[in-house]
């Protein structure tokens, strides 16, 4: 993402808009001029390469952008420290031997010869003075090399800047209201996991055959304004790209410019907003665990049919997805979670979820592995049929239940 003095906005009443480059020839000239800088510098140093930045920037009156293309860039890059030891040991050595002679230029190289020869014998490779020297102050960032450049297309550092400058937008974001209309399953699996994964206090209601409202509670919705929060929900954008179609407002916490007092801003998107997500797809499976047991499921010659993640079950608040769902040519279905995972916190929400569900259709599959009793699930009030399994759960031990 970009940072606050990098994004470029511009006000209609209280509706945000944020900049958004045209895929055209003009900019896809200037995203290729920055890719090919970033591309001919590997090897060198991140002060050379701002240095290249500097001169390609000039005195151009679109600086910013160039500069906010540039900061994209830099995430695609790894700055490494090279140097024969660890600077600041080789400092320490440095420092050490130079201290038993007179500082003079002769001194310095014989020094630097000597320890040359020392580390060649230490390390077992050889290492000359030049490496010292450029080894020195290696872990300034200056100094770090550019060992790896992740070069992307013209056309996906456009995307991934119009991306940007809108995730800025919710940097001040107060709350957000999020329509998910009927799509894919696994697609709201998706949305939801990049909720949690940004600690994102949401509540949510709906259901899949109508779709879900999801209330997002922002940084300045807490105690004072911060962009702590914000991020967080800026992050979660890209994830939601990945849903066929959505809609969302959002109420802002701004700065006036000229008074420097607090004011509200709008701001809407939809899936028709032309964005394009740098973040992967969904996995097929959440875990080892689950992609296993679906692999021997397979191999079985069974009338039950396995289905992945095909039914959200709404709850108070909040939504639960089980792994799979189990059908039978007779109309029988069972909806199956897999309990693999051990943190307390993770157990506690799990089980809760299980009780406000209510459903006499869930079976869940847990692992004797977790400590339910030290993590305070109590399961005689579990309203579903349990498996207990060790390190892989079988077909057969669900087989059982399910006949």
């Amino acid at each position: 993402m970009l940072p606050s003095e990098l994004l470029m906005h511009r006000l209609s009443g209280e509706a945000i808009i944020p900049k958004r480059l045209k895929i055209d020839a003009e900019n896809l000239a200037i995203a290729s001029q920055l890719i090919n800088c970033f591309g001919s510098a590997r090897g060198g140093t991140q002060g050379e390469l701002d240095r290249l930045l500097q001169e390609l920037e000039g005195d151009s009156p679109d600086y910013r952008l160039k500069r906010g293309l540039a900061h994209l860039l830099k995430s695609a890059c790894e700055f490494e420290v090279v140097s024969p030891l660890e600077p600041s040991l080789l400092r320490e050595r440095v420092f050490s031997l130079s201290a038993l002679s007179v500082p003079s230029i002769a001194q310095s190289s014989q020094t630097l010869d000597k320890l040359a020869l020392q580390l060649s014998q230490e390390l077992d490779r050889e290492v000359i003075p030049a490496q010292i020297q450029d080894g020195l102050y290696a872990d300034l960032a200056e100094n770090k090399v550019l060992t790896n450049f992740d070069e992307p297309t013209p056309e996906e550092l456009l995307h991934k800047y119009n991306l940007s400058q809108v995730q800025g937008v919710f940097y001040r974001a107060s709350q957000l209201v999020l329509n998910a209309h009927r799509n894919v399953p696994g697609e709201y699996k998706l949305l939801f996991r990049y909720l949690k994964l940004f600690q994102l206090m949401a509540y949510i209601e709906g259901e899949a055959d109508r779709g879900f409202t999801i209330t997002i509670d922002g940084a300045t919705s807490l105690f004072k304004p911060s962009t702590r929060y914000g991020l967080a929900i800026a992050k979660m954008i890209p994830a939601l790209l990945h849903v066929t179609k959505w809609s969302l407002s959002a109420t802002l916490q701004t700065r006036d410019f000229y008074t420097n007092n607090w004011k509200t801003g709008r701001f809407s998107l939809d899936s028709e907003c032309n964005l394009v997500s740098h973040y992967p797809p969904g996995k097929p499976y959440d875990s080892m665990l689950e992609e296993a047991f679906a692999g021997r499921w397979d191999t079985l010659k069974s009338e039950w049919v396995l289905e992945r993640e095909v039914d959200l079950v709404p709850i108070p608040g909040s939504v639960m997805i089980p792994d799979f769902r189990l059908v039978h040519p007779d109309g029988r279905s069972f909806l199956l979670e897999i309990v693999g995972y051990w943190r307390p916190e993770y157990l506690q929400k799990k089980f809760a979820q299980v009780r406000r569900a209510e459903r006499n259709d869930l079976i869940l599959a847990i692992s004797e592995r977790l400590n339910l009793e030290k993590a305070g699930v109590n399961l005689t009030d579990v309203p579903a049929k349990i498996i207990w399994f060790k390190d892989k759960l079988l077909p057969k031990a669900v087989l059982a239940v399910l006949d």
